[in-house]
C-alpha cells in the first residue's frame, strides 16, 4: 500500500489540530508515514504540534512527525504541502481591519484593503514557499493552499510561478453549502452546485439534490431567515459565533436586490459597505474575537495538556479541515471528484479575461483540476468581476513592480473604497504599518494638493 509524506507550511496556526484529526479520519483513502510541521515561528509552532501530536495518537502510533523551521527539512521528498501562511499573524490582521475602519470603509481580511494589504505580504513568501518545495519535494509533489487572500494569492502564483504545481482553494463555498444542506434537511455532499466568480466573489446559480434544483426553495428561506437554520447549532463551530451570524444574515438583502443567484456571503462587503462599517466596532473586530476565542483556547489546551496528559479540546472535524483533506484525497487517487476551486479561466467563461483566476466546479484528477465549462455570465455580475478582477491584478502589478502608482490604482477600483483620496488615505495608514512586511512602492508621480 502506497503511504504518503505530508508537510503543513504555517504549522503554527490554529487550524493546524482541525485539519490533523481530518486527516486521521481519512487514513484509509490517504495512508501517511509522516506528517511534516513547517513555520518560521517555532516557538508557536512548537506549541500547536503538542495538540496536533496528541490527536496524532489516538489514532496512530507508527506515523512520523517532525517539527522544524528548516525548509529543506520539512519539504524533503514530500509528497503534499498544505500551504496555510498567515504573514504577520493576528497583530497585522487586526490592522488591516482597524485602519480601513477608521476612514469609515470596511474593515476586513480578505475583502476590501484589508484584503489587499494582506495580499501584498502574502504574495512573496507565497513564491519562496513554492521555490522551497520545488528543490526539495518530489517531482510530482502538490501545494494544496489555503493561503489568504486566495484570489489574490493565486493570481501572484498565476504571474510569478506558472508552472507551479500549487491547487488554490477556499472552504468559504463549503461553509455555505453547509449551511444550504442543514436549510434543505439534507448531507453536504448531496448538494452539486454551480457556481462562478472569483475567490470570496461569486454566485451559486443552482443547487441540486438528486437533480432537482432547490434553489428556489433556498431563495424563499432566506428571504425569512437569511442562510441560517432556525437552530444555529447546525451551524459548524468555527462559523456560528455572532460574527458569522451575522455575516450569513446578510445575505437576506443581498438577495432581496438580486434574486437570481445566491450570493457568496462575502459579497456583503463589497454590495453593503455602509451598512456593513455602521454595524461594525471599530475598537474590537473580528481578528480581537478570534485572538479572545479560537486563539486563546488552543493556547490554553495544550497549557492543560502538558500539565494533565489530557486532551480537553476534542478538535472538532469541521469543512475546513474536511474540504483540504477531500481535495488531497481526489488528487492522490486521482478521483476526478468534483470541488470548487480557482482554476486559469482559459475559456471557461469566455466573455472574462482568459488569465483570470477564477472560482467554479472543477473535476479534481492527480494531473490537476479539469474545470467544467460555465458559459457567458450575465452583464451585471461580469461587470462586478472585471472591476475586482482589476483591482487584485494591479495589486499584483504593484508588488512585483515596487509601484506606489499601481498600488494605488487597486486600492481605487476597489468598491469597498468610495474614492481616490479615501484610497490614498488608507493606503499610506497600510504603509506605515506594513514596513517590516511590504517591499518599497516607489512614486513616479508627484503629489498635488487639495484645496
Amino acid at each position: 500500500m502506497k503511504t504518503y509524506k505530508l508537510a503543513i507550511a504555517g504549522g503554527g496556526s490554529t487550524y493546524t489540530p482541525g485539519i490533523v484529526r481530518s486527516l486521521m479520519d481519512r487514513l484509509e483513502d490517504l495512508p501517511l508515514e509522516e506528517i511534516r510541521f513547517y513555520d518560521i515561528d517555532g516557538e508557536r509552532q512548537s506549541k500547536v504540534v503538542v495538540a496536533a501530536t496528541a490527536v496524532i495518537r489516538e489514532y496512530s502510533d507508527s506515523i512520523k512527525v517532525l517539527d522544524t523551521t528548516d525548509p529543506e527539512t520539512a519539504f524533503t521528498d514530500v509528497d503534499f504541502v498544505f500551504a496555510q501562511m498567515r504573514v504577520g499573524k493576528y497583530a497585522m490582521r487586526e490592522l488591516d481591519e482597524k485602519i480601513p475602519l477608521s476612514h469609515d470603509v470596511v474593515g476586513q481580511e480578505t475583502c476590501g484593503p484589508g484584503g489587499l494589504a494582506y495580499g501584498l505580504r502574502t504574495i512573496f513568501p507565497m513564491v519562496e514557499l513554492i521555490d522551497f518545495v520545488e528543490q526539495y519535494a518530489k517531482k510530482d509533489c502538490w501545494i494544496v493552499n489555503y493561503s489568504n487572500p486566495a484570489s489574490i494569492v493565486a493570481e501572484g502564483v498565476r504571474k510569478l510561478r506558472p508552472d507551479a504545481r500549487v491547487l488554490n482553494i477556499c472552504d468559504m463555498p463549503v461553509a455555505t453549502m453547509r449551511n444550504m444542506s442543514a436549510i434543505l434537511g439534507v448531507e453536504r455532499d448531496e448538494l452539486k452546485v454551480d457556481y462562478f466568480g472569483l475567490n470570496h466573489f461569486g454566485w451559486f446559480t443552482r443547487v441540486e439534490v438528486d437533480g432537482v434544483d432547490r434553489l428556489p426553495e433556498l431563495r424563499k428561506h432566506v428571504s425569512e431567515h437569511g442562510l441560517l437554520t432556525e437552530d444555529v447549532s447546525k451551524i459548524d463551530y468555527r462559523h456560528a459565533d455572532a460574527s458569522w451570524i451575522k455575516t450569513f444574515k446578510n445575505i437576506k438583502p443581498i438577495m432581496d436586490f438580486f434574486p437570481d443567484y445566491l450570493p457568496n456571503p462575502y459579497l456583503q462587503y463589497y454590495l453593503l459597505p455602509e451598512y456593513i462599517v455602521e454595524n461594525s466596532n471599530k475598537e474590537y473586530t473580528r481578528a480581537n474575537e478570534v485572538m479572545d476565542g479560537r486563539e486563546k483556547s488552543l493556547f490554553e489546551t495544550v497549557r492543560k495538556y502538558e500539565e494533565t496528559g489530557v486532551l480537553e479540546d476534542a478538535f472538532h472535524v469541521g469543512v475546513h479541515g474536511i474540504f483540504i483533506v477531500d481535495v488531497t484525497v481526489s488528487l492522490a487517487q486521482n478521483l476526478g471528484e468534483r470541488h470548487l476551486v480557482m482554476v486559469e479561466n482559459n475559456g471557461t467563461i469566455p466573455n472574462l479575461p482568459a488569465d483570470a483566476m477564477i472560482e467554479v466546479p472543477a473535476s479534481i484528477t492527480s494531473d490537476g483540476p479539469v474545470p467544467e465549462y460555465v458559459g457567458e455570465i450575465p452583464y451585471f455580475h461580469k461587470a462586478m468581476i472585471d472591476q475586482q478582477l482589476a483591482s487584485e491584478k494591479l495589486l499584483v502589478e504593484a508588488i512585483t513592480e515596487g509601484s506606489y502608482e499601481k498600488a494605488l490604482q487597486a486600492f481605487t477600483l476597489n468598491k469597498t473604497i468610495p474614492s481616490a483620496i479615501v484610497a490614498k488615505k488608507i493606503l499610506d495608514d497600510l504603509i506605515e504599518a506594513n514596513q517590516a512586511y511590504w517591499p518599497t512602492l516607489n512614486k513616479s508621480f508627484s503629489e498635488g494638493v487639495l484645496v
